[in-house]
């Protein structure tokens, strides 16, 4: 089934193809464009460790950081290393690891065709062996330890860690040296043919390439996959946050800090894009909030909200770098209690959403951002990619007033990491 999908705001258009393989296909060819970027996803991430199929009498659960580690090994199979290859055709290729997705991807400016063969053909092809898995458990342990040691990453996953009580998004994505050395190549294969089944994952391709040209790869090397229901269970979460506070010491200046708003996880695309203009208003660069702030000494330019979500997570983000962090939440709680008392106002609201629809315009002029855009909509199960910037167009002073009066500052949990002490004669 071919759908070509339009938005008259915007004037642009692309492709959805539910191919007979059972993957879905999105192609947007832009004209004049001297580069392609393609993308082959899948919708599995590190929080989908609880999953059964119709082959399976009862769920299984798995040790975290199982995605991250098959995106590592596929690519390299039993012949080559796809990393060369793409190299061989002057591409450049990478990968990723999400709480709720993974991606192989590669950018180039000539060999499209060869190069789509490359990325459709490793992803399709795993091969794993005893020993190429323990060689790969030393990798990305050293890799987690390597994120242990950052400051920026362990703000975050404090957060997330007691936030959460139950949600594996509170494991880091890579998971622990100890779950991954629970790993073998059976668990990978397993998870291989659960989700890398045709029918869960989406190729994006935007940029300069020929739609036919692809199709016919596609229909090429595509193996037909039969829907094997996949169910995957996301934890059951309690409303209220696991932790109010939390601390941390590491090398570090300046404390960091991240305040996670704990939201509703049933949430829709109006929820996200209301909470986003929300929190601009209330606490962004232009706010009265920020401009206080800043010039009291409370935070620096590092300080920046913005929305966290996915498969059963919704968090509104506060953070950055701060002398004090507990008083830079005691500041935003005073900044809401102060909004409730006066209301927000109408003028803040026309141009934060002139700006976040500004923001949702721009990348329609990168193939990066138009093919990320396009796979991401299927993986949130949107209509078509350009749900967010209708969504903002229709936004109402009401509905950002409706998001005031719900949001529940205390709702939220403070991760800090500061400085390690250092001992008198040495650290």
């Amino acid at each position: 089934m071919t759908e070509i999908i339009k938005n008259q705001r915007v004037n642009e258009e692309y492709t959805r193809i539910k191919h007979k393989s059972g993957a879905t296909i999105c192609l947007c060819p832009m004209p004049g464009f001297s580069s392609a970027y393609a993308l082959f996803g899948t919708k599995y991430g590190s929080v989908d460790s609880t999953f059964k199929t119709n082959q399976d009498n009862d769920f299984v659960t798995v040790p975290a950081g199982i995605a991250h580690f098959l995106e590592h090994k596929l690519f390299e199979n039993e012949d080559c290393d796809a990393f060369k290859l793409f190299a061989e055709t002057g591409a450049s290729a990478n990968a990723y690891t999400s709480f709720d997705k993974t991606a192989y991807l590669f950018l180039c400016s000539q060999n499209f065709n060869k190069n789509l063969e490359i990325l459709l053909d490793f992803v399709q092809s795993p091969h794993f062996t005893d020993e190429t898995v323990q060689k790969e458990q030393g990798i990305i342990a050293q890799e987690i330890k390597m994120y242990d040691d950052s400051p920026d990453w362990r703000v975050f996953c404090g957060c997330l860690e007691n936030v959460y009580h139950n949600n594996p998004v509170r494991i880091n994505i890579a998971g622990t040296v100890e779950t991954i050395g629970q790993i073998d190549k059976d668990l990978l294969y397993r998870c291989y043919n659960t989700f890398y089944n045709l029918n869960n994952m989406v190729i994006s391709i935007a940029g300069n390439f020929e739609p036919d040209e692809a199709l016919a790869i596609c229909d090429k090397m595509l193996k037909p996959c039969e829907d094997v229901g996949l169910q995957s269970v996301i934890p059951e979460e309690p409303t209220e946050v696991k932790n109010k506070i939390v601390r941390e010491t590491l090398p570090v200046g300046i404390p960091l800090f991240q305040i996670g708003f704990k939201l509703p996880n049933d949430y829709t695309i109006e929820d996200y894009v209301h909470y986003n203009i929300f929190l601009e208003m209330a606490f962004g660069r232009s706010s009265k909030f920020y401009l206080d702030a800043y010039g009291s000494g409370l935070i620096n330019d590092s300080f920046d909200v913005g929305m966290f979500s996915g498969r059963g997570f919704f968090l509104g983000i506060a953070g950055g770098e701060a002398r004090e962090p507990e008083k830079v939440l005691v500041a935003i709680k005073a900044e809401i209690a102060r909004l409730n008392q006066t209301g927000l106002c109408e003028e803040d609201f026309a141009r934060i959403k002139k700006q976040t629809y500004g923001e949702l315009i721009q990348p329609l002029t990168s193939a990066e951002a138009v093919a990320s855009s396009m796979i991401n909509a299927e993986f949130e199960e949107l209509d078509n990619m350009f749900v967010p910037i209708e969504v903002t167009a229709n936004t109402t002073f009401d509905d950002i007033t409706k998001v005031l009066q719900n949001f529940d500052v205390e709702n939220s949990c403070l991760s800090i990491v500061e400085a390690t002490e250092t001992k008198e004669g040495g650290s």
